[in-house]
């Protein structure tokens, strides 16, 4: 009975050691074995992130610029030009088209829908100048309904003219005056506002055959000066803006571009070439 007493006890102790160096083992491994595969996995995904940001970062955006290359080769392309380099206006109808000594109109051009204001004219019946586009033709009206409220007396003189018709004016002022005094106060053919039909040549009635600079010192000539704009009209060639448009100061020459744009144009005191940023073309 002691012997197998003793036994008993041995094997118990053996069990006793046996359990606690199994508790010992799994104390010595590591839950962080098990977690680190993930946490590494982020922690890598966190570095591609920062890579991708930095090279993002790094890397200029060659798609962007190549697009913007070919927008601006395009804009180059597309612009047309006739035989002595000036460029062809795309849009001859638009309201706000910019015709001068760079920009002029293409071979034929007519305006569409001319008609002739109820204004009084110095130019006689059945004459083209007496004519306009239609909304422009409309504006007159108005703008001289003004000047009339306030006592003032307009005549219209010449709006609208034929490239064949500007091609005369223009060679009797270079035969009469030489051709650089023709170049400031005549427009070559295909490049005169008057062919867009948007442009009228005004006076005082009492002036009517006169067209010169000192027009601005009459009450008319002030009045448009100051007024104009309210119509959709602007001095087309103001005093001071010489090497921009070209041409001498005409405070007679009304060129229709709107309302709006004409109120702009006015409180900013600039020309449509400045307006539209045309001055390198």
């Amino acid at each position: 009975m002691s012997f197998i007493y003793k036994k008993c006890a041995v094997l118990s102790i053996l069990l006793v050691f046996m359990l606690v160096g199994c508790e010992l083992n799994i104390e010595n491994t590591s839950p962080s074995e098990e977690v680190k595969p993930s946490e590494n996995h982020e922690e890598q995904h966190s570095e591609d992130k920062e890579t991708e940001i930095d090279q993002s970062k790094q890397e200029p955006d060659v798609d962007k610029e190549t697009n913007q290359e070919k927008d601006r080769e395009a804009i180059e392309t597309s612009v047309q030009r006739d035989k002595d380099g000036l460029i062809i206006v795309p849009d001859p109808e638009s309201i706000t088209v910019v015709v001068n000594k760079q920009r002029r109109l293409p071979d034929g051009y007519e305006p569409p829908d001319l008609v002739e204001p109820n204004v009084d004219f110095y130019a006689g019946e059945g004459d083209p100048k007496r004519k306009l586009r239609k909304e422009a033709a409309d504006a007159l009206e108005e703008l001289f309904a003004m000047a009339e409220a306030e006592g003032l007396e307009l005549v219209a003189v010449s709006g609208y003219r034929s490239y064949e018709r500007q091609e005369i004016i223009y060679q009797n002022n270079v035969d009469t005056n030489g051709e650089e005094h023709a170049n400031q106060y005549s427009a070559k053919p295909g490049t005169s506002e008057h062919q867009t039909g948007l442009a009228m040549d005004v006076a005082s009635s009492q002036l009517v055959s006169v067209l010169e600079p000192s027009f601005i010192e009459t009450s008319e000539g002030q009045w448009l000066h100051d007024n104009a704009h309210r119509a959709g009209f602007i001095i087309r060639y103001p005093d001071g803006k010489e090497d921009i448009t070209g041409y001498s100061y005409e405070p007679w020459h009304l060129r229709y571009v709107g309302k709006e744009l004409a109120a702009e144009i006015y409180d900013q005191q600039v020309t449509l070439e400045e307006f539209f940023g045309l001055l390198t073309e």
